[in-house]
């Protein structure tokens, strides 16, 4: 991990002199006045070609004369990459409506949602960097809103700048908090404020801000909740050359990643401070397949101080994305996992370990039927005992866009194995890595994807095109009853080392509730109840809990 352990400002700037040292970014790419390219900078002389050969080579209006180059600034960055459907996905209703508040205050019954790089929910687990305001390049400036003005400045032929971010504010109700005795009311905060700079169609240089904190709390905050001001994304992005028509791209820094289904890789929105990284991820996006290796470590939040990189924790692995049609994603991926740090939770040692995962997945839709299979292995070395573990999903829905509330319905059954004896033999216990554990078993977080069965229903309602219902219920239990109960951070959280406390955890019932104010604001409310089986009952603690939230956001 020495190699990391450059911090990821030296490895930016290092990049951008070499780039500059290159030719790829240079004095007349940025439009520098005369004295600076009079300075003895190397400069790549621009073509010949006149400046209405160019123009009539270009056939589109947002097309610039960039270095002697045609830059079509409908196009960049070329780098956006569209969010695969996550696991259990909602059909919204199209067609004509009212598609926020607002509009219905108003009566602008719009044939189709408005165009936005943001979504109409009050979560958005991808980065800001993937939010596609390229359709902004094609709408008049009087015809786009506060936030539209704030992209794509044209700083010259060859430099557009965005910048955008969020606040939100979320109160939290906890009753027998974390499965503890206490009662926990508190609420959080939350600002991001990003700028993007694009240099042509070759270079981009993007930073992010995150301010996080926790305020009212009776029990002390979780480390997810807090991050007094720090880099959640800086990083530069370079476009390598091209195969197949299609750009490879480079990209070494702090960065988010999330990947396919986000079972294993997310940005984990729910949380106060979200997920990040340090590293190089190289990646290429074509009609049919995409391609994404990586090779980081995590960066765990510091709530005081600057965020660094845990040298003991590596990532890295493998993506592939075939889209076969519309709406239709096949992955097969391999991720490594290693951390280094001694962890032991429960009487049970989680590492020393280093993790190889190997799956798949197809998920799609057609004619209204829905489904969404997911699987994947694990092997590698925990402490010194060989690990063998895997872990599964099938869910299977139906949606009805015409019918009432435009209902969408799906029965999963989600799986991770246990081990019989997490103290001698092989190792069997599933490690969800890093994933958006939030969204998939259960809400009150009590539950992740370890040692754990989970027969689970959904039910998607539209009352009207801007209000979404989400009803959840769960039905869990273990699949070892010697190993633990294990929460939505990955954390052991209950264990009966001798097994006689039972498989059953319990059920819970989610109700989510998202209205869509106006063009960029939410607000988000939900109640979460985890009714505790005999294993929660027979452990020590509480065996039941709730949860409810009321959470405004407001992007930019």
């Amino acid at each position: 991990m020495d190699r990391l352990s450059l911090s990821w400002p030296c490895v930016a700037l290092l990049v951008g002199c070499s780039l500059w040292q290159s030719g790829l970014l240079n004095a007349q790419e940025l439009q520098l006045p005369e004295s600076t390219l009079a300075s003895g900078r190397p400069v790549t002389e621009v073509s010949a070609v006149s400046e209405a050969e160019l123009f009539a080579a270009c056939d589109c209006p947002r097309s610039t004369n960039c270095r002697g180059r045609c830059v079509d600034w409908s196009s960049v960055p070329g780098s956006i990459r569209p969010l695969h459907r996550p696991g259990n996905f909602p059909v919204p209703p199209t067609g004509p409506g009212y598609y926020s508040l607002t509009d219905a205050m108003h009566g602008i019954c719009r044939d189709k949602p408005r165009k936005n790089g943001y979504p109409p929910f009050a979560l958005m687990p991808p980065s800001y960097f993937d939010a596609d305001f390229r359709y902004v390049e094609s709408l008049p400036f009087s015809d786009r809103t506060l936030s539209e003005r704030l992209k794509r400045w044209q700083l010259s032929d060859c430099a557009t700048f965005s910048t955008g971010g969020q606040f939100w504010t979320r109160y939290m109700s906890e009753r027998n908090s974390r499965l503890s005795p206490n009662n926990n009311d508190y609420n959080l905060s939350r600002v991001r404020a990003f700028g993007d700079l694009l240099i042509g169609d070759r270079i981009r240089f993007y930073g992010e801000f995150i301010w996080a904190d926790s305020f009212g709390e009776d029990l002390a905050p979780l480390p997810i909740d807090v991050n007094r001001g720090d880099a959640l994304n800086l990083f530069v992005e370079v476009k390598l050359f091209e195969t197949h028509d299609k750009p490879v791209y480079a990209r070494v820094g702090r960065q988010e990643l999330l990947l396919g289904s986000q079972r294993l890789v997310s940005t984990l929105d729910w949380a106060n401070t979200r997920r990040t990284f340090d590293g190089v991820r190289v990646f290429r996006q074509g009609e049919q397949w995409d391609l994404d290796v990586f090779y980081t470590a995590f960066v765990p939040p510091n709530p005081n101080g600057l965020d660094q990189l845990d040298d003991n924790r590596e990532f890295a692995g493998a993506w592939a994305t075939y889209r076969p049609q519309k709406g239709h994603f096949v992955d097969f991926f391999y991720l490594y996992a290693e951390n280094e740090n001694a962890v032991a939770q429960q009487r049970i040692v989680r590492a020393p370990a280093d993790i190889h995962t190997i799956g798949t997945r197809y998920a799609g839709d057609h004619c209204g039927w829905l489904w969404d299979f997911w699987g994947a292995m694990q092997f590698g070395e925990l402490n010194g005992q060989d690990i063998v573990a895997g872990a599964g999903t099938a869910s299977v829905g139906r949606s009805f866009k015409q019918a009432l509330w435009s209902p969408a319905a799906w029965i999963a059954y989600d799986y991770a194995s246990g081990d019989s004896d997490p103290t001698a033999g092989n190792a069997h216990t599933f490690n969800h890595l890093y994933p958006f554990g939030h969204y998939y078993l259960g809400w009150a977080d009590q539950v992740g994807r370890q040692n754990i069965h989970d027969l689970n229903a959904h039910l998607y309602l539209y009352p009207a095109n801007w209000i979404t219902v989400w009803l959840q219920y769960h039905h869990f239990w273990l699949d070892e009853s010697r190993d633990a109960l294990y929460n939505a951070g990955g954390v052991a959280i209950r264990r009966d080392a001798t097994g006689a406390a039972g498989t059953n955890v319990g059920d819970e019932i989610d109700v989510v509730m998202n209205f869509h104010l106006a063009n960029n604001s939410d607000l988000l409310l939900g109640y979460s109840y985890l009714f505790g089986g005999s294993f929660l009952t027979n452990t020590s603690g509480p065996d039941n809990m709730s949860l409810f939230y009321l959470m405004f956001q407001q992007r930019w």
